[in-house]
């Protein structure tokens, strides 16, 4: 017997393959991945019109296919991935993305549908990585059938994914951020091994990618950030583990965590930038030298221009950190002789920043010491510390300033173009030239590369633009005054555009017929090159994107405020077919919404009660049951804290949509909470039967109202007044009738 048993057991080695893989499917999973993406990816190409933001992301991706340069107040990665799928699909970014229901031609010259393919695919993912989180976490697949179910069948996030936008990807690498560092928490027993390491760099890699996509990525890197500050804490508090061992895991933390993000974050911006490199619409709002940088544009006005500011050029001075821009501006009306408060003026010649190039924004630089204009040969160059007068292109008065109030703000002195009234009001001419980057481009007056205070000599007060507009005598042009406050960045300016004032053989010649004759090349050119470095237009579009986002102030009839986020007291009108009542309207499926809302209040009054009774020693949950709920609580009621009490604080315009990440988290928290009461609450068989039965009616429940408002997510048929009126839960839901607001 013995030797018909080794027998078998050498013929089962005989008939084993050389390469085999032992493969486990878990086919609930498969089956809510496969109609996570069928809800998405269903009649994706309809409406074929504009939805709501798809106007600017759309056009971003024109712009990205043709090099030009825009601004945008978010970080670039999803718009990159949106302009890969177009050079996919051939798209040449020649179509004109103008308005909210703008007809996509049928030509197929716009890829639509793989445009809307990208959001798409990161919407449907988020309900498989949502499923896993779970199941690391050591939640029953019950639990995480229903967190990926509950993903599948919201409004909310199907409609935000099923378009042009961004907010699917950004929920998306949120998510992965959370899966990541579950996966990775798990293998704290095997550090440093390959799947340790593996874990780390997946979440380093996705809290880079989701604050590329957008800034409010920041917050669940927040939460994450606390949780490993916490194992931290605890590893240094291991006795077994050495001093060594401490210091490799804060490295590995430090390389992957915050150096590997930065690396990536300037990798996404370097390839932006090398992307857009011509010239586009939103060049004004960088400054001269970034403008000077990109093809065509200003570095085509700017091209032979002369490099040092000299005695006798003629110049243009833009104000440089203004998130405005303009420049200094003159123009022959005077100040009204009495403000509208009751304060007398100078009566003197306006002086203004005005937001576009004109012929009145040219100023020529005078040597106070002599009346010539001309530039000298070899040019007298200005030099950090010099005084200079400037005198008005077209006007011919200089600049001046006196101990008078400024128009709209009064803590300043008022600024203008002298006129002599032959009365005691002497001229004030005299400016200082003070060169504030001088450490870096030299102490040398530099067109475009010099960023300058001009001081006024008898009152110490340096030319500021105020930020306020000019009431209509001033043509709604911005405030200019000087004040005494000299560091600070609202009275720096660089000079744009410069040439050398000549009058050819008359040296008597007319100062506004020098400003108007036709551009040649300039006598004394120094042959400047404007260029600028990765970093320092990588840190000037950075500040402009982190300032742009404080900017947002418009009135919109669907904007809304946090608190009204809870409830879901008003959605967004995405889309309206301008003959029926097809439309879409982002609005969360109320069920989820409002049960999810619920659950974080049951969640706390649980978490309440178990803490008490664990503290007069009622072991109610085990050490792991214990470590698995709060983990829990912290990830998800955690993220949904810091994703949504950071709105209260800005001031800004806000929408619901602005709720999606803090929402997603809430849903996550609701299958918790359910299982908690399940295992913990409910004592009885009894109890629990009831309590699954009630379930089985409330995700019956969910998923009738998933198709009920379906129709408000796809557009795809028209629903009668009646049936629009009857979806109208809340009177303050803003849904369209015959392209009216019904409210």
């Amino acid at each position: 017997m013995e030797t018909t048993s080794t027998a078998e057991k050498k013929e089962e080695i005989k008939q084993k393959p050389l390469l085999g893989v032992t493969v486990h499917v878990d086919c609930v999973l498969l089956v809510i991945t496969a109609c996570s993406f069928l809800t998405r990816l269903w009649r994706l190409e309809e409406p074929r019109s504009i939805v709501f933001d798809e106007v600017h992301f759309g056009r971003f991706t024109g712009y990205y296919l043709q090099n030009v340069f825009f601004f945008d107040l978010h970080p670039p990665l999803g718009k990159l991935l949106l302009a890969a799928a177009g050079y996919v699909a051939g798209f040449q970014g020649n179509f004109q993305f103008t308005s909210i229901g703008q007809e996509y031609p049928c030509d197929g010259d716009i890829p639509i549908w793989h445009l809307r393919l990208i959001p798409a695919l990161f919407g449907a993912l988020l309900c498989p990585v949502i499923y896993q989180i779970f199941v690391t976490l050591g939640f029953n697949y019950w639990t995480a059938t229903l967190a990926a179910s509950l993903v599948v069948f919201d409004n909310a996030l199907l409609t935000q994914s099923r378009f042009i936008l961004i907010d699917s990807m950004l929920l998306f690498f949120c998510v992965l951020s959370i899966y990541s560092l579950v996966r990775f928490r798990r293998l704290k027993d095997r550090a440093f091994s390959k799947e340790w390491w593996g874990c780390l760099c997946m979440l380093g890699v996705s809290i880079t990618c989701a604050i590329s996509v957008k800034y409010a990525g920041i917050f669940t890197v927040f939460i994450v950030g606390l949780v490993l500050l916490y194992d931290y804490w605890q590893l240094i508090g291991d006795q077994t583990k050495s001093a060594r061992t401490l210091w490799h895991h804060l490295l590995s933390y430090f390389g992957v965590l915050v150096v590997l993000p930065i690396m990536l974050y300037l990798a996404i911006f370097y390839v932006n930038l090398q992307v857009l490199y011509k010239s586009g619409p939103h060049d004004d709002r960088m400054t001269s030298a970034f403008q000077a940088s990109l093809e065509g544009g200003l570095s085509k006005i700017t091209k032979g221009q002369p490099l040092e500011v000299a005695f006798g050029s003629q110049i243009t001075l833009r104000h440089t950190h203004g998130s405005h821009p303009c420049w200094l501006h003159s123009h022959k009306h005077i100040y009204p002789i009495r403000y509208s408060d009751g304060r007398g003026s100078s009566a003197q010649q306006q002086v203004t920043c005005y937001s576009f190039k004109d012929i009145n924004n040219w100023w020529i630089v005078k040597n106070p010491n002599h009346t010539n204009i001309q530039v000298s040969d070899p040019p007298e160059v200005i030099h950090d510390g010099d005084i200079i007068q400037l005198i008005h292109g077209m006007t011919g008065r200089t600049l001046n300033s006196h101990d008078v109030a400024a128009p709209v703000t009064p803590q300043m002195m008022e600024v203008t173009c002298y006129i002599d009234y032959n009365i005691s009001h002497a001229a004030q001419n005299l400016w200082k030239v003070e060169i504030v980057n001088a450490d870096i481009e030299g102490d040398t007056w530099q067109a475009i590369k010099s960023q300058v205070r001009l001081v006024h000599v008898n009152t110490s007060c340096a030319l500021k633009v105020s930020g306020a507009q000019l009431p209509d005598w001033g043509f709604y042009q911005f405030e200019v005054g000087s004040d005494r406050i000299v560091n600070q960045d609202a009275n720096i300016w660089n000079v744009e555009e410069h040439k050398y004032t000549r009058f050819g053989d008359d040296k008597d010649g007319d100062i506004s017929d020098s400003l108007q004759q036709p551009d040649e090349e300039q006598t004394y050119t120094t042959g400047s090159n404007h260029h600028l470095g990765f970093m320092d237009k990588f840190l000037e579009l950075q500040w402009r994107m982190l300032a742009a986002n404080q900017e947002v102030h418009q009135e919109h009839r669907y904007s809304s405020e946090p608190l009204e986020w809870l409830l879901m007291q008003r959605g967004i009108a995405y889309w309206m077919n301008p003959t029926n009542n097809a439309q879409i309207h982002f609005l969360g499926n109320p069920v989820i919404w409002w049960s999810s809302s619920i659950s974080l209040v049951i969640y706390i009054l649980i978490l309440c009660v178990f803490v008490v009774r664990w503290c007069r020693q009622c072991d109610d949950l085990s050490t792991d049951e214990w470590d698995r709920f709060l983990l829990a609580g912290v990830l998800f009621g955690g993220g949904w804290l810091a994703n949504y009490l950071p709105y209260f604080l800005m001031e800004r315009t806000l929408f619901l949509h602005h709720y999606l990440p803090a929402y997603i988290c809430k849903i996550a928290l609701l299958p918790v909470t359910l299982q908690l009461i399940y295992l913990h609450v409910l004592r009885s068989q009894i109890q629990r039967s009831v309590f699954t039965s009630l379930l089985a009616v409330w995700f019956t429940t969910v998923i009738m109202v998933f198709y009920q408002f379906a129709p408000f997510s796809y557009g795809h048929y028209s629903l009668s007044d009646e049936g629009i009126e009857s979806r109208r839960w809340m009177d303050t839901w803003g849904f369209l009738i015959h392209s009216q607001l019904h409210v």
